[in-house]
């Protein structure tokens, strides 16, 4: 059985290579019945902070699903696919509303996915502490 877990501090070059690339991601999150609740978004990953960073808006499901997790966080996990090279990132999440952390998480995006988010009074942040990595880069 192969293995492919990866430490979500330190990966190798290509699998933070991957991570920088401009890929679309889902976000798993649990509805209050447990049942899994997949979107598309992006993603940035601080593999040195240990952190993946997820914007949205302040009313959004998957928004909701993190804050009803409060204090503890949110069981979340992010991926991205393409073709054979694949990479997982889950961990717990916690929402954001702090002006300083959503211009950062904006900076990444940008950096990531070169544009810039449009403005959003109602943004917030879902940012994941990432406890295990997973994938093949």
């Amino acid at each position: 059985m192969s293995t492919y877990s990866v430490d979500p501090g330190a990966p190798d070059a290509s699998y933070l290579a991957f991570w920088r690339e401009r890929h679309l991601c889902t976000l798993t999150t649990l509805r209050p019945d447990g049942s899994p609740h997949v979107v598309p978004v992006g993603v940035t990953y601080d593999p040195g902070a240990r952190l993946a960073r997820v914007l949205t808006n302040k009313s959004s499901a998957k928004a909701a699903h993190v804050l009803a997790a409060a204090p503890f966080g949110a069981r979340v996990a992010v991926c991205q696919v393409d073709g054979r090279r694949w990479a997982t990132l889950e961990g717990r999440a916690f929402l954001h509303a702090d002006p300083d952390r959503v211009a950062e998480a904006e900076r990444r995006y940008a950096e990531r996915y070169e544009r810039t988010p449009s403005p959003n009074p109602n943004r917030v942040l879902i940012e994941i502490e990432v406890e295990r990595a997973l994938g093949r880069g």
